[in-house]
C-alpha cells in the first residue's frame, strides 16, 4: 500500500458542515458545550464546566448587560450566528465569554472529526484560538 493512500486513510473523510456538531470538550475549565443547527446557522449551550459541577446554580454574573446578571450559566447560549463557509468552516459568528462577559466574533474551523479550533476576536489581531476536542 502506498504511504499516499494510508496517509489518506489516516486523515479520515474531509470536514463537512455538519462535523461540528455535537457536544465538545473545551480547552479550558473542562466545559462541555453542545453545538446544534439552530435555523441555517448553528449555535451552542453550555452543558457543563469545572465551575457548575461545584456551582450547578452559577449565574452569569460577569454579564455587561446588568439585566442578564441572573440568568443560569447551564444551558447557556454561548455560539451563535455562526454561517457556512467553504471546508466545512462555520464564520462570522459570536462567542459569547462568561468569564469576562464580552462578546466576541468568532470562526469555527473542524479539525477532522474530533477536534475543532474556535477562534475569538475582539479587533483583529487581538484573538484568541482554543483546539475543543469531542466528546462520545
Amino acid at each position: 500500500m502506498s504511504l499516499l493512500l494510508i496517509g489518506a486513510l489516516l486523515a479520515g473523510a474531509p470536514a463537512t458542515a455538519d462535523t461540528v456538531i455535537g457536544r465538545w470538550k473545551t480547552e479550558t475549565h473542562n466545559a462541555i458545550v453542545e453545538i446544534s443547527h439552530c435555523g441555517a446557522s448553528i449555535c451552542g449551550k453550555i452543558v457543563t464546566s469545572d465551575a457548575l459541577r461545584s456551582n450547578p446554580a452559577l449565574k452569569d454574573s460577569n454579564n455587561s448587560d446588568v439585566k442578564l446578571r441572573m440568568r443560569p450559566v447551564q444551558g447557556m447560549l454561548m455560539l451563535s450566528g455562526f454561517s457556512p463557509d467553504k471546508d466545512g468552516v462555520w464564520a462570522n459568528g459570536q462567542v459569547y465569554n462568561a468569564q469576562d462577559g464580552r462578546t466576541y466574533s468568532g470562526r469555527i474551523t473542524p479539525l477532522g472529526n474530533d477536534q475543532l479550533k474556535l477562534r475569538g476576536c475582539v479587533f483583529f489581531p487581538l484573538c484568541k484560538t482554543q483546539t475543543w476536542t469531542r466528546v462520545r
